[in-house]
């Protein structure tokens, strides 16, 4: 399925073409897809608006808080029963604290999980996941594409992939929703892997930028 998406993409669109030629093989659908629904939610809350380096070292350190003798006991109820100076300690702000008991709740009331989300159309996901306080378009979103690994999910809100498109089409402005959006009709049904290419630019993008320093 990925090499006939990057043969469509590269036919489509020239300049996606030799992004894709520099980029290399798509490793997209080669994210482990062992994690369930509240590491992927409680991931996605806390990587919310910081940095994502600065996601990852406090994602870590919240699931310390859950693990014992190298056995991840994460839970809804866990969450629920955890102080709140303990989180805060880790480095989760009081509004995500909130958005993580919220999202503990709905999960203990019956939420769906995986399995279930898997057999709904994106929008739905959308609808189901956006119910949980904290939770926008752009995180459920993410789900779609790394989780659930839905092929033509265009996030419009995403700044990476904005600023992306303004360096490879020499733009001189972060296009608009519905510049990106149009932009991204050439691209279907393999939006996802557009997607996927023109995050990895911006880390290209930024290599070659050391290269020249050093050099």
């Amino acid at each position: 399925m990925l090499d006939e998406a990057i043969k469509y993409l590269k036919k489509s669109d020239p300049v996606l073409k030799e992004l894709i030629d520099t980029v290399g093989s798509c490793q997209l659908n080669h994210i482990p897809k062992q994690s369930n629904l509240l590491e992927e939610m409680t991931r996605a809350i806390i990587s919310q608006q910081i940095s994502t380096k600065a996601a990852q070292a406090i994602y870590q350190r919240f699931l310390e808080l859950y693990t014992y003798q190298e056995t991840l006991t994460l839970t809804p109820e866990a969450i629920l029963d955890t102080p709140e100076h303990k989180l805060r300690e880790v480095g989760i702000s009081r509004p995500k604290i909130r958005y993580l008991q919220h999202l503990a709740t709905r999960i203990i009331a019956g939420f769906p999980i995986i399995e279930e989300l898997s057999a709904m159309d994106d929008e739905t996901v959308i609808t189901t996941l956006t119910q949980v306080k904290g939770v926008g378009r752009w995180t459920a979103q993410m789900l779609l594409i790394f989780r659930l690994h839905r092929l033509d999910v265009l996030p419009i809100d995403d700044l990476g992939i904005r600023k992306a498109i303004q360096n490879l089409y020499h733009l001189e402005q972060l296009p608009d929703k519905h510049s990106l959006n149009n932009l991204g009709q050439k691209w279907k049904p393999y939006r996802s892997i557009a997607c996927w290419y023109l995050w990895q630019s911006l880390e290209t993008t930024i290599k070659n930028n050391r290269t020249k320093i050093v050099n």
